[in-house]
């Protein structure tokens, strides 16, 4: 039997007879972790529940709710539709919220006042850890992990956009394990390696214990274009593969080491892959990268750090031998660096949406 556990804060408030509950949670950090407070009425100050400018990721049921960056409902505002949404960061909003309130269901709002429609959830499992082999892609309920073939093979994970229940017996049975959305590198961590048989979206208004979490891990960059997203070409600056040596971590150039793999016949899932593994973006020279998995099929290995970019050196004169782990990018938008991580070697472009964020088209 699921045990739930009540939220940080609950706003109450008086449900009209016949109308539909809605409501808000407002977590403290991205993918829905940390403090969180739920409220059914109009908030006018954050402050007075101790989670002004604090709130960075949250999900809305029932009926959409407009956000506001001043108490009041004053400064920008932004319609949040049903849905989870796991970064305010994408919007603009991130530890700024002030105030929140349900949308008037009667007023008609310009497009430009919702936020970017949410995505829907999905799990993709691989049968190697740190995501190599083959792998299973879930956007629904799975009861019986059996009938595709990926019965208690999976080894790592990656999850966006929600939360998942993933269980080690058919039917949602055994030891099952909340999954936030993020890179779960090895399941072994939490007793499922090569056991899961069924997993479920978990719903946006339920919480648990806190035991029945996975342990946090480094959030996983969601590359998949939003709709109606306005998309660009960034000018690359430069782009590195990176190789594991010996047990060293080197680069090699990126014309290089395309040069050595047309040589050697080479390539795998790197290069005949997807451009789908986004593994990281970072801007500027912030200490902040946010890493993701690989959610387009491809092999990776080994361990992806936050800033291996800045530690890795040279140790081979030759162009080094293998697959690439991931490929290390810098492109340029708007006079800001950015740093990207792939499992493929770029081109002289990348497609990245406003804020500079690198997207992948459906191929």
């Amino acid at each position: 039997m699921r045990s739930i556990l009540k939220t940080t804060f609950i706003l109450t408030a008086t449900v009209v007879s016949g109308a539909a509950m809605a409501d808000v949670t407002f977590f403290e950090n991205e993918n829905f972790a940390g403090r969180s407070f739920t409220a059914r009425d109009p908030v006018q100050n954050f402050k007075n529940y101790g989670f002004n400018d604090r709130a960075s990721s949250a999900m809305v049921t029932g009926h959409a709710w407009e956000v506001c960056e001043d108490n009041g409902f004053g400064g920008r505002c932004v319609v949040l539709r049903p849905g989870n949404y796991p970064s305010l960061r994408e919007m603009g909003l991130n530890n700024r919220l002030s105030s929140a309130r349900e949308a008037d269901r009667n007023a008609r709002y310009s497009e430009e006042r919702y936020a970017p429609a949410p995505m829907m959830g999905q799990v993709t499992f691989y049968q190697g850890e740190y995501f190599r082999g083959p792998s299973f892609n879930a956007q629904g309920d799975v009861a019986n992990f059996h009938r595709y073939g990926f019965n208690d093979v999976a080894s790592s994970a990656v999850v966006l956009g929600s939360n998942w229940e993933v269980c080690g017996h058919a039917d949602y049975s055994g030891r099952c394990v909340i999954l936030r959305p993020g890179r779960y590198p090895n399941l072994a961590a939490m007793g499922l390696q090569d056991r899961v048989t069924s997993v479920r979206a978990v719903p946006a208004d339920a919480h648990y214990e806190p035991a029945r979490y996975a342990a946090p891990v480094a959030p996983a960059y969601d590359w998949r274009p939003r709709p109606q997203e306005q998309l660009y070409q960034a000018n690359v600056l430069s782009s590195r593969a990176y190789y594991t040596v010996n047990g060293q971590q080197c680069w090699v150039d990126r014309d290089e080491a395309l040069e050595q793999q047309r040589r050697n016949r080479i390539g795998g899932a790197v290069i005949g892959g997807l451009l789908g593994g986004i593994l990281g973006h970072e801007a500027g020279d912030s200490n902040t990268a946010t890493v993701g998995g690989a959610v387009g099929g491809a092999v990776l290995g080994g361990i992806i750090g936050n800033n291996m970019h800045t530690n890795a050196q040279r140790c081979t004169s030759a162009a080094a031998g293998g697959t690439p782990q991931y490929w290390d990018t810098v492109y340029d938008w708007h006079g800001v660096q950015h740093h990207m991580q792939t499992t493929q070697a770029p081109g002289t472009t990348v497609m990245v949406n406003a804020n500079g964020e690198p997207r992948v088209q459906a191929q």
